[in-house]
């Protein structure tokens, strides 16, 4: 699959996760940086997409910590990532 599709595949996919508040989160985030990931950091991009909702958005509010293994830099970016700037 070409960049180009994967990309729009991806944007999709940040924009339906199930919740709101976890579309506003992944979708704001890939219409600002997806454009400009590399391969890698958009194959770090979809394996934050496989996690489930309520993790990801503990991590976010603060509620809990992710684990150190997961902390790659694209969900450390997401995680300092402001919605509404």
């Amino acid at each position: 699959m070409d960049d180009e599709k994967r990309r729009k595949r991806i944007l999709f996919r940040a924009w339906h996760r199930g919740t709101r508040e976890a579309d506003l989160l992944m979708g704001r985030f890939a219409e600002r940086y997806l454009a400009e990931m590399t391969p890698q950091e958009m194959d770090q991009f979809e394996a934050v997409l496989e996690l489930p909702e309520p993790d990801l958005l503990a991590w976010y509010v603060g509620r809990a910590a992710p684990p150190e293994d997961m902390l790659t830099p694209v969900l450390k970016s997401i995680l300092d990532f402001k919605i509404y700037e």
